[in-house]
Formats: structure tokens, C-alpha cells, sequence
């Protein structure tokens, strides 16, 4: 008996025929938007492409977080949405890769520290060789590597798990997430430190690693949320897709909710207690101007809303809910970005550079443009889900007793 299966019908298809073209004209208007910034203003054409960069770079690492959680922990429930997380992990390399090369061309525009003299500054020597273009180019080639051999033997091997079956892919990738996860720790931690917290090189963290795994998570959930319900209503994974996914993802989104809020505050109780100048100065500049506002949206908006909105059980299967929660998600993490990026520019000091938001959205739109288009021909040219995951009988809710039928939490009709 299916322990999973709603009962609530699900609404007609949507037609999305109108959309398909969406992520080319994205490029388009992008990439127009930002060559004209990069002609007016080559520093903030920087800023504004790392910013992009960043909250594209959060969402392909917390995909391949969780793609790594479902393996080590042998889970079920995931067999649905691990394709999804799969090929926005796979967007790492080469795309994101290449999506890069710009802030190296740019590098002595967006990072200080490359044009002054490391034996004039005690925090930069202290950084030496790591903080010179050399070990700049070198770092980030060495993590795009990693990311590179994580993703390319996870998906391989779960491709060719769909042609043999054979028990040796499972063991396989459960192998690569054992060093993968490892691995992730280490470069969660030392790429955003060396691409983003290097803005202001004299400031320090110790949770600063934490609290970027914790964004990544986030987004990533919120993501994989929004393309589930969306691939449910299409009639995609309605075979292997049931209410209990959908509760199990809020659930771990609500729960990121938490951890993301737990580590931005402590990072800042640490800081401030502490009070020493080195450190505390990071915050005194986003206490100025716009800035202080875009904190307390970060506060209310990236933490109390959702903790909020999500604490009821039943608002977890409530589409209603969930899906705008998920969109405001993208704009929190972009804003959550923007936050650490922008105000190392000292033409940004004053305030959120609000002038500057076409640029902005210039550049995320055409790494969304590409990016989506690569997701979608990938998505599109492979089974949307693991046809021969061991697990997948459990995913699809089949060989359960009846009595554990009281267990589960269905969709309500507030659906798609």
C-alpha cells in the first residue's frame, strides 16, 4: 500500500510553453545591462558580479551538500529531489567556473589588498602568499577542482546506476560523499573567506565558514522546494513525489532557518563582545545610512518571517505558504550578499547603492539566464528522478504496513 499517496487531487498542468524562452531573454537584457556597467563603471561592475556570482555559487554548493546528506545518510525520502539537487550541483564546473573568470580579470578593482604592499600591513603579511594574485588564481583553481571531481563522480555514477542498477554505483557514491563532505567543509569555508570576507582582508571570523554553509543550505532548500511542487503539478515525479517529501523539505528549511540566524547572531555577539577594533569595524560601517535598514530586513525578514510563517506543522505542506517563502528566499540571500560584498566599496559606504541595482540585476540575470538553460537541458535529457535507487520503492511509498499510514502528513488543498 502507498503510505505517501494524497488524496487530494492535483490542479491541471500549467503551460509553460511561453516561458521556455524566458532564460535566453534574461541573457540578453543581462548581458546588455552589464557591458554598459562595465563601460561606465569597472569597480562596481566588479562588486555587482561578485554579488551575483555569490548567490549563484550558494545555491550549486547546497545542492551538492545535499546531495552528499542523502547518500551518507541512506535516505528515502530524497530519492525524489536528488536529480533535481544533481544537476544544480553539476553547475559548478565549468559554468560557474567560467562565470569566475571575470573577478580574476577584475580582481585589482574589487580586492584592495592586491595593490598594496604586504610588507606595509601587518593583517595582509600575515595572509602572504595566500593574498597575492598568484595565490589568488591558484586557491580558486584548486577548489573549482574539487567541486569539479565531487560533482562529475556523483552524477556519473548516478546516471550509470540507471542503466545497470548495479550495487557497486551505490557504494560509489557513498564513497564520494564520505571525502566529499570533508572536502565541502574545507571549501565552504576557504572560498568565501578568499572571494568575499577578503573585501575587508583586516576583519575576521572563526563562524564565518559555518554561517556560509548555513546560506547555502537555505537557498538551496528553497529551491529545491519551488522546482519540486513545480515538477509535481507537471505530472513529473507524482510517482515518486508525496506529501511526506514536501514536509521533510520544509522541515530541514525551517531548520536552516534556524541555523542561519544562530550563526549570523553569534558571529556578531562574538565580535562585539569582544570590541576590539580590527573586528568590530566591519559592523560600525553597516550601521550607516541605508545600511542599518537593510539589517533589520536581514532580521525580520530572512529570520522572523519564516521561523514564523513555517513553525506550524501543517504550514510546511501549505504551497500557499511555502512557495512565496521560497522566492523571498532568493531576495533575502541576495540581499544577505549584498550585505558582505558591497559595503567594502568605499563609493558604498553611505548606504545600499541603489543606483546601482540595474547593474545588479543585470548581472543576475544573465548567469540565471545561462545557468537555467543549462539545468534545463540537462534536467530534460535525463530521467527526472533515480530510476534504480535503492530506495526508491520507499520514496514511492510501496511495502509499508497500514497502520503506519497514521504517520503521514498530506498535501493540503491549497496545492499548485
Amino acid at each position: 500500500m502507498n503510505r505517501n499517496q494524497d488524496k487530494t487531487p492535483l490542479p491541471p498542468p500549467l503551460n509553460l510553453s511561453g516561458w521556455r524562452n524566458l532564460p535566453l531573454v534574461l541573457m540578453v537584457i543581462g548581458a546588455g545591462l552589464s557591458l554598459a556597467g562595465l563601460a561606465v563603471n569597472r569597480e562596481e561592475f566588479g562588486y555587482s558580479w561578485l554579488l551575483a556570482f555569490m548567490c549563484y555559487l550558494t545555491l550549486a554548493l547546497g545542492a551538492l551538500v545535499l546531495v552528499m546528506i542523502h547518500h551518507l545518510t541512506d535516505a528515502g525520502w530524497s530519492v525524489a529531489t536528488r536529480r533535481v539537487c544533481e544537476h544544480i550541483a553539476a553547475l559548478l564546473f565549468p559554468w560557474l567556473a567560467l562565470l569566475f573568470v571575470p573577478v580574476i580579470l577584475l580582481a585589482t578593482h574589487i580586492y584592495r589588498w592586491l595593490t598594496l604592499n604586504p610588507a606595509s600591513d601587518r593583517a595582509l603579511s600575515a595572509k602572504w602568499p595566500l593574498f597575492t594574485m598568484p595565490g589568488f588564481c591558484i586557491a580558486s583553481a584548486m577548489f573549482f577542482g574539487i567541486w569539479w571531481l565531487l560533482t562529475s563522480r556523483l552524477r556519473s555514477w548516478s546516471l550509470k546506476q540507471d542503466e545497470t542498477g548495479d550495487a557497486l554505483c551505490t557504494r560509489k557514491m557513498r564513497f564520494h560523499s564520505g571525502w566529499g563532505i570533508l572536502a565541502f567543509a574545507a571549501t565552504v569555508t576557504l572560498a568565501p573567506i578568499l572571494w568575499m570576507k577578503s573585501l575587508e582582508y583586516q576583519w575576521s571570523s572563526t563562524i564565518y565558514g559555518l554561517y556560509m554553509f548555513a546560506a547555502c543550505g537555505w537557498t538551496a532548500l528553497a529551491t529545491v522546494y519551488l522546482v519540486a511542487a513545480l515538477l509535481q503539478r507537471q505530472r513529473i515525479l507524482t510517482d515518486v513525489l508525496h506529501g511526506n517529501q514536501f514536509y521533510f523539505l520544509g522541515v530541514m528549511f525551517f531548520a536552516f532557518t534556524l541555523l542561519h540566524a544562530y550563526f549570523d547572531f553569534a558571529q556578531y555577539f562574538v565580535v562585539w563582545n569582544g570590541n576590539i577594533p580590527d573586528e568590530t569595524f566591519w559592523y560600525l560601517i553597516r550601521e550607516h545610512g541605508s545600511w542599518w535598514w537593510i539589517c533589520m530586513l536581514l532580521i525580520f525578514g530572512h529570520f522572523f518571517a519564516p521561523f514564523i510563517l513555517l513553525l506550524p506543522a501543517r504550514a510546511k505542506v501549505t504551497f500557499k505558504i511555502v512557495l512565496p517563502l521560497c522566492i523571498w528566499a532568493w531576495l533575502m540571500d541576495f540581499t544577505d550578499m549584498a550585505f558582505n560584498i558591497l559595503p567594502a566599496s568605499g563609493l558604498n559606504r553611505g548606504g545600499y547603492p541603489f543606483h546601482w541595482l540595474w547593474l545588479q540585476f543585470g548581472c543576475v540575470a544573465f548567469m540565471g539566464g545561462l545557468l537555467a538553460r543549462v539545468f534545463l537541458k540537462n534536467f530534460s535529457s535525463h530521467a527526472p528522478y533515480p530510476k534504480r535507487d535503492p530506495r526508491l520503492h520507499e520514496a514511492m511509498g510501496v511495502n509499508v504496513e497500514p497502520d503506519e499510514m497514521a504517520d503521514t502528513i498530506p498535501m493540503r488543498e491549497e496545492s499548485l
